[in-house]
């Protein structure tokens, strides 16, 4: 195994074993430390751009949201390495504070799923940006495999945080947008 591919799974891997471990603390302390999350429009709940990420409120919410943050998160290292904590910053940032403001008064945010339409408005929105064809292939494996979650980001279903969802999308795109290649009045638009 090369040092990247150990790098990237070590990294990972541990972003995973982080949300497992909060899992087993969340259940420990008999979910105390889901107030952790975003609760909208409370000064207290803006720690939960920085928490909410880690925190799962059932078993069923921490394995849907494992897998997919795996594997579109090493895409994104995939892409560039060097990319992976930007991209995941902006994702968290954004979700975060989309959830503060247009969550549901009493509500709290909790879950990885606004990182990972980060990492899915990245990867979309990637190859465009870049305009290399490495980067559009990828952009174009992401839109066939994940294509169908862009709807997440409209109101749906209760207990659903689409604001987070929202919100970690349009990060990951604005992420996208400065990795560009050329910036767009060099390039004729």
């Amino acid at each position: 195994m090369s040092e990247t591919l150990k790098r990237q799974a070590t990294i990972l891997g541990g972003a995973v074993a982080v949300m497992w471990v909060m899992f087993f603390a969340t259940i420990a302390t008999h979910g105390a430390l889901l107030s952790l999350g975003v609760i909208p429009r409370s000064l207290i709940g803006l720690r939960g751009i920085l928490f909410a990420p880690f925190l799962h409120g059932s078993f069923a919410h921490l394995l849907a949201n494992s897998i997919p943050f795996a594997m579109m998160g090493w895409f994104v290292m995939l892409r560039d390495s060097r990319h992976f904590v930007p991209v995941t910053a902006a994702s968290m940032l954004g979700s975060g504070i989309f959830a503060w403001l247009f969550g549901a008064s009493g509500s709290v945010h909790v879950g990885a799923s606004g990182v990972i339409f980060g990492y899915l408005g990245f990867l979309l929105l990637s190859g465009w940006y870049s305009r290399s064809v490495a980067s559009i292939v990828l952009s174009l494996l992401v839109a066939f495999m994940f294509g169908g979650l862009v709807f997440g980001v409209f109101p749906g279903q209760v207990g659903i945080s689409w604001q987070a969802h929202l919100g970690g999308f349009i990060g990951g795109v604005l992420a996208a947008r400065s990795y560009r290649a050329v910036p767009l009045a060099q390039a004729g638009y």
